[in-house]
């Protein structure tokens, strides 16, 4: 496609890149000059490799162009040229732009490595200079005269290390100020992805947009000031575009369409309809390929590659969506309150609501596709916590195993995960185990060869029993693995909220709630038992050095006994007739109760299992005396029976275990870095780990 095409390999000889960042002014209608620049075709880094190694290839020219631009203004006029060029477009047919998407394309990419450049060598204050910098006269036609005089650019350095900013913002007045280039840049990004259709042809300049904000507010990575100081996140938080904008996004989440085989395929006939309502409601002019994502046996870090491989639109928008809203939280955040008050397009909208409306269905079968990838998991946890229409479509779904299955499997495979995604796959299912009927219903969904359960082969199982077995799986993991006691506690917490709803418990599931019992009770024996040897004659456990380390681990051991206590006698007193499997099990293994009856912090709830275990225990032996040894079924048939003559009268009363997920104070010291952790790790934008600044610091790009 055109009469230039430059490779990677030769742009730093690129005749009409040397000219853009050399010392002749370039005017924005000079129309040959640009035409010929941005006819080219360029491969989009894929791997920070790729990344590194083009930006190596432009090392000199980007630094030819922040030694003469402040004085050319040439980068002032490559954004003149494409904002003409999205004006264009809303007024072309298909055939006639697709030519015209190709140069704002390439445009779009050239302005957002410049920005990408100045945001990791330099600073705002610099890039906001480059942005507005308009030709001066007088010091280009000392250079075309060979004086010596000196640069704009000594001058604005000068006044920058002495602190004085007012001395160098005058030597451009056109720096910051209200109407300026660089807000009137913003809009045309922001246009370019709400108004104009995605379509085959269309799908990498959306994707190029989304990766220039992306860039834009990556500057938060490059310096210890705050977001909400930062000229760059006040403009792009001004929020004239919130609403739309968040919508569009997610609708190019939701949407899921995977990248067309060429960049810029061939424009179909007929006009361009452009619009939002077309752009975001329309149905795509190309195929879904969604078979593409291989969910069962892969990690989500292998899942997490093939959607960005596959959907890159899709994933960088995700992302966006997530920097967006979790940044500017302590002050009105539009973004946010848009994401958390979307509604459901089935649903009549609500008079006077300026919030937007997309299809709940799309949304959530993507987020089943891709809930074991970390940003997918943060997405959903955002519209769980905080949008309560989301939440009450999700627990009236008749498939909450498509959702639910995949979470179990991330924490299954915790060793392949990260605390922090582990972490909050556990929030998710707090956060959906505080609903009752989602408790119930989880018990009322069969699933069948669960083959990535390799413990025990289970041939059927309900989805509750599975959210059981993996918790407390995850529950030991921690205590032997990361010791993280918010992590248990989050883990106990769900499992108490469903314990009322427990039912036709496999009894696999409910050998494993009293064998997690049984485990940490020899735990707490062991460390109680040396707590009490002489200091000099202890071993010392869970790596412990000190008698008060190994106090703090026996409290926290008796917080979760206690809670798994609460667990099971929940259970009994509100499901004990369905639960025939745990009533059999708790008088198989009645025996590990024994140390504990007189144990302060647990004698009064121990008193309700032994009344449930004698009970049975004595019609059990009334049944032997009459017909001698019995059988397992024969067993059953007496618990059975028993159970239908069972009153929970007789127990004693404890408050309703009910849990609710509470965020922390200051939630983005965790979710920010958290974010720009799957940026970096995940997303198509490369950036220089070596400048990163501050709070994210620790980030690996």
């Amino acid at each position: 496609m055109g009469i230039n095409i430059s490779r990677q390999t030769d742009l730093a000889g690129n005749v009409y890149l040397q000219k853009f960042v050399g010392r002749t002014h370039i005017h924005h209608d000079d129309l040959e000059f640009w035409r010929a620049l941005l006819n080219y075709n360029i491969s989009i880094p894929e791997t920070s490799q790729d990344q590194l190694n083009l930006d190596s290839r432009l090392e000199s020219l980007c630094q030819s162009f922040i030694s003469n631009n402040l004085k050319t203004g040439n980068f002032g006029s490559l954004i003149v040229v494409f904002l003409e060029k999205v004006a264009e477009l809303l007024s072309l047919s298909d055939q006639e732009s697709n030519l015209h998407i190709w140069q704002t394309f390439n445009a779009l990419f050239i302005i957002r490595t410049v920005i990408k450049y100045i945001i990791e060598t330099g600073s705002e204050f610099q890039l906001l200079q480059h942005f507005e910098a308009i030709p001066n006269e007088q010091l280009l036609k000392a250079e075309e005269e060979n004086l010596t005089a000196v640069t704009a650019e000594n001058v604005v350095i000068g006044t920058e290390a002495n602190g004085n900013d007012e001395a160098a913002i005058a030597i451009n007045t056109a720096v910051m100020v209200d109407g300026s280039k660089f807000e009137t840049f913003i809009d045309a990004i922001v246009n370019l992805i709400v108004v104009i259709p995605v379509k085959e042809f269309t799908y990498h300049l959306h994707l190029e947009s989304v990766n220039c904000l992306i860039t834009l507010l990556s500057v938060h990575l490059f310096t210890q000031q705050a977001a909400e100081k930062l000229i760059i996140f006040r403009t792009i938080y001004k929020c004239q575009h919130a609403n739309v904008l968040m919508s569009a996004l997610l609708h190019f989440v939701a949407r899921l369409v995977e990248v067309p085989p060429t960049m810029f395929g061939n424009a179909s006939t007929g006009s361009f309809v452009f619009g939002i309502a077309e752009s975001l409601l329309s149905i795509f002019s190309f195929r879904k390929q969604q078979d593409i994502l291989k969910i069962s046996g892969v990690t989500g870090v292998e899942l997490s590659l093939q959607f960005r491989q596959h959907f890159p639109l899709a994933n960088q928008s995700l992302l966006l969506i997530l920097i967006l809203t979790n940044h500017c939280t302590s002050k009105g955040n539009a973004y946010r309150a848009s994401l958390f008050g979307c509604a459901d397009s089935k649903e009549s909208p609500k008079e006077g609501s300026n919030t937007f409306q997309i299809d709940f269905s799309a949304v959530y079968e993507t987020l089943c596709r891709v809930v074991t990838i970390d940003q997918a998991t943060l997405l959903l946890y955002l519209l769980l916590h905080r949008n309560e229409r989301f939440y009450k479509f999700v627990m009236t779904q008749p498939d909450l195993e498509k959702l639910v299955t995949p979470i179990l499997q991330t924490l299954y495979n915790a060793p392949d995960s990260t605390s922090h995604h582990i972490y909050m796959s556990l929030i998710v299912l707090l956060i959906l185990s505080e609903d009752d009927g989602f408790n119930k219903n989880v018990h009322n969904i069969i699933l069948k060869n669960v083959t990535w359960y390799t413990e025990r082969t289970i041939s059927e199982i309900s989805l509750g029993g599975l959210l059981i077995l993996v918790v407390i799986r995850t529950i030991q993991y921690n205590m032997l693995k990361m010791r993280d006691k918010y992590l248990h506690t989050n883990c106990l917490a769900a499992l108490a909220n469903m314990s009322g709803q427990f039912r036709n418990l496999h009894p696999y599931v409910a050998q494993r709630l009293i064998s997690l019992f049984e485990t940490l009770a020899r735990k707490h024996t062991r460390l109680d038992a040396q707590l009490k040897e002489p200091v000099n004659s202890a071993v010392f456990v869970n790596v412990s050095t000190t008698p008060e380390d190994m106090m703090q681990d026996l409290t926290v051991l008796e917080e979760v006994l206690r809670m798994v206590l609460e667990i099971l006698n929940s259970c009994l007193s509100n499901q004990l007739v369905y639960c025939p499997n745990l009533v059999y099990t708790l008088l198989y293994k009645r025996s590990v109760f024994e140390g504990f009856r007189s144990h302060h912090a647990f004698q009064d709830i121990i008193q309700n299992i032994d009344m449930v275990v004698g009970f049975f225990s004595s019609r059990l032996q009334r049944v032997q005396e009459q017909r001698g040894e019995l059988g397992v079924n024969e067993v059953f048939e007496v618990i059975s029976k028993g159970a239908s003559q069972w009153s929970s009268d007789r127990l004693r009363k404890f408050a309703d275990l009910k849990f609710k997920y509470v965020e922390e104070d200051a939630p983005e010291e965790f979710f920010i870095p958290y974010v720009w952790t799957l940026v970096c790790k995940y997303g198509c934008v490369h950036f220089s780990s070596e400048s990163i600044k501050g709070i994210t610091a620790e980030i690996s790009c």
